[in-house]
Formats: C-alpha cells, structure tokens, sequence
C-alpha cells in the first residue's frame, strides 16, 4: 500500500499540477490576445465559460470511466474494447446535447440583456466549437488514460487534471476558429 501515502501521491501529482497551470496560463493568454473581439461580442463573454466547461468535464468523466475500467483489468484492447467505445459515445452524447442547452439558455439570456445572436448562429457556433472540443479532448483523454497505464502512472493521477485544462485550452481555440469560420473576428 505504499502507492497511496501523501508523500507517493503528492511525487505524483505536483509535476502534472504545474504543468496544467502552465497550460492555464496560456489559455488566458489566448483569450488576452482576443480581449478585442470578445467585448465586441459579449454573447460570446456569456457562452466561453460553461463551453469549455462542458469539454472538460465530459473529458475527465470519460477519462474516470477508463481510468476505473483500466484499474478492473476491463480496458483490453483500445480497438476492440465495449468499455472503450460505449464510453466514448456515451460522453460525445451528454456533450452534445449539453451544447445544444447551452445555446438555448446564452440565446435567452442574450435576448434579456439585448446583447444577443439569432438561435441558429448561436447554435451552429456551439455545436461547430464543441464538437472540435469534443474530439480532440476525447482522443487525447484516451490517449493519456492508456499510455498512463502502460507505463505504470495511475491515470487518475494524470488524466483528469490533464484533461479538465486542455478543455479549457481546446475550447477556447474552438471558439475562436469558429468565429473566425463565421466571419466574426
């Protein structure tokens, strides 16, 4: 049991902590650089929190399933694994469909404060980042979750810290693609 002592877990833990607070700082640089655009667009101000929020939250859920299936001996192989795939697209749903609400309630709080975009704009922009969120933070969760594992670091150690920052660095590259995709910025 020497794995679980404070002195094992903080070793562990404190590189990968300083790491996404690096990455934590470059993320607010980014959106630092497009302070600009961001407050001639404040409906986007309302939608980047609770965007990359739901990227990496649906990541380090998926990045839990894996990391206990792992832990059960139940990941098997990458390719060919139900845990692996059934997770996967159980979590590219909740993202999904928690996208779509997101549009819907910045679209009606936009419409209170008179700072909105029509629905479909607002959707198509939380749908398009999103779902570019969705993919890349779900391959890199299973990408850390496996090579976590195959080289002896527990990957709830690694993934979800890991996971839960690229989120947020993810997502805010999507936006900004994507308002660049529709001529915003």
């Amino acid at each position: 049991m020497t794995y679980y002592t404070v002195r094992g877990i903080v070793g562990r833990s404190f590189p990968i902590i300083l790491f996404t607070s690096i990455i934590g700082i470059l993320t607010g640089q980014l959106l630092n650089l497009r302070i600009e655009n961001l407050i001639a667009m404040p409906i986007i101000l309302l939608l980047i929190p609770a965007l990359i929020k739901i990227g990496g939250d649906t990541g380090s859920m998926l990045g839990a399933r894996l990391s206990s299936a792992l832990h059960m001996g139940l990941g098997g192989n990458l390719r060919h694994s139900p845990v692996v795939r059934n997770s996967v697209i159980a979590a590219f749903i909740v993202g999904e469909c928690a996208f779509a609400f997101l549009a819907v309630v910045v679209w009606m709080t936009g419409a209170i404060l008179g700072i909105g975009l029509d629905l479909g704009t607002l959707m198509m922009l939380c749908l398009i980042a999103g779902t570019f969120e969705l993919i890349i933070v779900f391959s890199s969760t299973v990408t850390i979750a496996f090579v976590s594992h195959r080289l002896g670091a527990d990957p709830d150690d690694t993934v979800i810290p890991l996971i839960a920052t690229l989120g947020d660095l993810i997502g805010v590259i999507g936006i900004f693609m994507t308002m660049h995709l529709f001529g915003f910025i």
